[in-house]
């Protein structure tokens, strides 16, 4: 008799430690496409790297819940970050490319509560510091796989960011409830960037460099386990 209580207490034990990612390929939204190299589009690129991801991650046993259904699909930055609440996700990884001059990737994270034109502040205390802890584990362990690949430009806070410097935080930072950082995975105006990322060699590696990265956020102890192996 015991025996069937024990299996269903087995099951819910396994569903309340299921992990759930929201990955937010960036663009179309509010600030329009997105930017473009001589061959690819930040839009594109950014719709590639995250359903590999999502498949990377639910072969993982991680739940996966995508921003948009469909490359090209206009969803609003404060929608985005909509979704992964309601998901309850475990962390907000939104994906874009820069323009800029220089070379490399670099991950940014709300520091401090912003406020929106519309008087709208966050992300919260909580978030603030579960954020933090996120993206120092989370680049540490993306800056690491993708070493000899790509220049880390290293952890920033959003203030560097156009937006993030009039805001106090980027708008998709400060709706968000949920973990939250966003990966400019390179410099998409650099040829040499282009060439990296828009190569299946050079999405392979970004992929798995993010799976190794979001899981020893999320699943700290599987991704510990991996290593060693």
């Amino acid at each position: 008799m015991k025996l069937k209580f024990v299996l269903p207490c087995l099951f819910l034990v396994q569903m309340a430690t299921a992990q759930t990612v929201c990955i937010d390929a960036g663009h179309p939204s509010e600030v329009g496409m997105g930017t473009k190299g001589k061959v690819h589009t930040e839009v594109s690129l950014a719709w590639k790297i995250a359903k590999g991801l999502q498949k990377a991650l639910e072969a993982e046993g991680v739940t996966v819940v995508l921003t948009k259904s469909e490359e090209l699909e206009k969803v609003l930055n404060r929608r985005r970050a909509e979704i992964a609440n309601d998901a309850k996700a475990d962390l907000l990884i939104r994906l874009h490319c820069d323009a800029a001059s220089g070379t490399g990737f670099a991950v940014y994270y709300p520091d401090r509560t912003g406020t929106t034109k519309d008087g709208i502040t966050g992300p919260s205390k909580d978030v603030l510091e579960k954020t933090a802890v996120a993206a120092k584990k989370f680049h540490a362990i993306y800056a690491a796989a993708l070493k000899g690949a790509q220049k880390d430009n290293g952890l920033k806070s959003d203030l560097k960011t156009a937006i993030g410097a009039k805001q106090g935080a980027l708008t998709g930072s400060i709706f968000s409830k949920v973990p939250v950082l966003l990966v400019e995975m390179c410099v998409l105006t650099n040829p040499a960037d282009e060439a990296f990322i828009g190569s299946a060699e050079g999405q392979q590696k970004i992929i798995s460099a993010m799976t190794k990265a979001t899981l020893a956020v999320v699943k700290p102890a599987t991704a510990s386990d991996k290593a060693r192996l």
